[in-house]
């Protein structure tokens, strides 16, 4: 019934970065493209996989978490907070430092209040860099994180608290390959 994530990652074209095995995957790069059945079922296993009681926001981080924060809140009507990676200036905005296995940034947090019931959702945790950064902001903002989801979770980061994940995976220049899924 829940193939198409499966299917696809194992699908998935290799790159090497330095020594890094770079996947290339519509739900993590938006490439090659990204087809409407894999974002819906995505969405609804995030959906089975969350705890979704009383949440007042889904955050998730630019540019990535994008489609799929779009994605869960249209099937669930939860409004949709987007952590961007420029400054906009609203007051109570939170600048956030941000640091991968792959980049470095600054990430701006806004639209959280106090008390806020909130999910926190990505496409990959690799590092946990940007997964970290966004949980520090929530922290500042006094939110409640209810739950933490990733669709694809790839190697161990710690982000300081417990997390689900729909796909396990490992990379290496054979490809991909799926080491669990959670559904």
């Amino acid at each position: 019934m829940f193939d198409k994530l499966v299917k696809s990652l194992e699908a998935s074209p290799i790159v090497k970065r330095g020594e890094y095995n770079y996947f290339i995957h519509p739900i993590s790069d938006g490439v090659p493209v990204v087809e409407p059945a894999l974002l819906r079922e995505v969405a609804a296993l995030m959906v089975r996989r969350l705890d979704l009681t009383d949440v007042d926001r889904i955050v998730a981080a630019e540019a990535m978490g994008i489609h799929i924060g779009v994605a869960l809140s249209l099937i669930t009507d939860i409004p949709l907070t987007i952590v961007r990676k420029r400054p906009y200036q609203l007051e109570g905005e939170v600048s956030l430092a941000q640091s991968t296995g792959y980049s470095k940034g600054e990430l701006y947090l806004n639209g959280i209040s106090e008390d806020d019931r909130v999910v926190v959702i990505d496409d990959v945790l690799s590092t946990g860099g940007t997964m970290r950064a966004v949980l520090r902001g929530l922290e500042i903002r006094k939110a409640r994180v209810v739950d933490v989801l990733v669709v694809i979770k790839r190697g161990e980061a710690d982000i300081g608290r417990s997390y689900k994940y729909l796909v396990e995976i490992g990379v290496d220049e054979s490809g991909v390959n799926v080491l669990n899924t959670c559904f």
